[in-house]
């Protein structure tokens, strides 16, 4: 499982609903994307739900890095974004648990993020498992809080370039109750060709 997303950050004034409609209208096309785990359309606004920015932010889930890398850059989608916004920086992650919640069935209505570096010193007693230490914790977490009411799907993955843990949890109603989000999304639409193909549990 690879987890990716782009951040698209729009203007203070700019209209929201350019977007909205943007998704209306072609948010289906990866709903069979073969390869595709999830395709989770989100969306913060400024002023709503504490966010400083408008900004258009698709977060992925992939079983297959082939059909990923197709996306990306053998034409199989990424150059509509390109054209239209300019070519955004995408942040990738190696995926190390996700877990179906209690909410699945349900569409889901908003999403939260927790992304945080990892410390730089995480072997106090010499051994060099600080941070598998670390992640057996984060795992649990995730196992505890993809059981929560409301959960559609949660997510963890790392990203071992810059040392930073990505929590992402779809929610099945508006009020994403993730305590340590870093960041709430409104979520337009969800593309999940191969959602029951997704890991249960840790991914190793």
């Amino acid at each position: 499982m690879y987890a990716k997303q782009y951040e698209i950050t729009l203007p203070a004034d700019y209209d929201m609903r350019i977007i909205r409609e943007r998704v209306a209208a072609g948010g289906h096309v990866l709903d069979d994307r073969a390869g595709l785990g999830l395709k989770a359309y989100v969306i913060r606004e400024r002023g709503v739900d504490g966010s400083p920015v408008n900004q258009y932010a698709p977060f992925y889930l992939w079983n297959d890095p082939g059909a990923m890398a197709r996306f990306l850059v053998g034409g199989g989608g990424f150059q509509n974004i390109v054209r239209d916004f300019g070519r955004p920086v995408v942040r990738h992650w190696t995926g190390i648990a996700c877990h179906a919640g209690p909410a699945r069935s349900a569409a889901a209505a908003a999403a939260s993020r927790r992304l945080t570096t990892l410390p730089a010193d995480l072997d106090p007693d010499g051994t060099g498992s600080g941070l598998s230490a670390l992640i057996e914790r984060e795992v649990e977490d995730l196992r505890r809080l993809s059981g929560g009411e409301g959960v559609h799907s949660a997510a963890l993955a790392v990203d071992p370039h810059h040392w930073q843990l990505l929590r992402f949890v779809l929610w099945a109603d508006a009020s994403a109750r993730d305590e340590e989000a870093t960041e709430r999304y409104e979520v337009l639409h969800v593309s999940a060709p191969g959602l029951e193909e997704l890991p249960e549990g840790r991914t190793w």
